[in-house]
């Protein structure tokens, strides 16, 4: 995984909806969460988004002015798009298939390569920098605690500044 303190490397995938997305950390001045996950429909990979999703909708800290919410995982574009709308997600997911986000990265396989992504979730702050990751595949809820706990330290650093 990237080191604590790394500029985030840029990189752009084609979104749930066939468009291209091209995810530049530190670009918009939001700090920016990345979610790689190994499998779209799949039961901890649903539970884990599903969880992204009721904070989007219930919290401030999550909300997209606050903060830049991106699924990835290596499965295609159509079955990303069925799992986002299945979901009724509210942040984009992308396809990886050839695993350029997850190579640059450094994400890499879980429960001992039986998984094509290990499940980690990356923090970045507004300037594109890489402030913590959590790799933690078996404990999909661990990594929307992780979130909060960063955008609100994120949120009370910019205020202070």
């Amino acid at each position: 995984m990237l080191s604590t303190g790394t500029k985030a490397p840029s990189f752009s995938l084609i979104n749930h909806e066939g468009e291209t997305v091209h995810v530049r950390p530190g670009e918009t001045g939001l700090p920016l969460a990345l979610l790689f996950y190994p499998e779209s429909g799949s039961m901890g990979c649903t539970r884990q988004a599903c969880q992204f999703r009721d904070a989007i909708a219930g919290k401030e800290e999550f909300k997209a002015e606050k903060i830049t919410i991106i699924g990835i995982s290596p499965d295609s574009v159509k079955k990303q798009e069925q799992f986002w709308q299945k979901q009724n997600l509210n942040f984009p997911i992308l396809s990886d298939g050839k695993r350029e986000a997850a190579n640059a990265y450094n994400v890499g396989t879980g429960m001992l390569g039986l998984v094509s992504y290990a499940r980690t979730t990356f923090i970045i702050d507004k300037r594109g920098v890489v402030r913590d990751s959590l790799e933690a595949t078996m404990n999909y809820g661990a990594h929307a605690i992780f979130i909060d706990k960063w955008a609100k330290l994120l949120q009370k650093e910019d205020e202070k500044a």
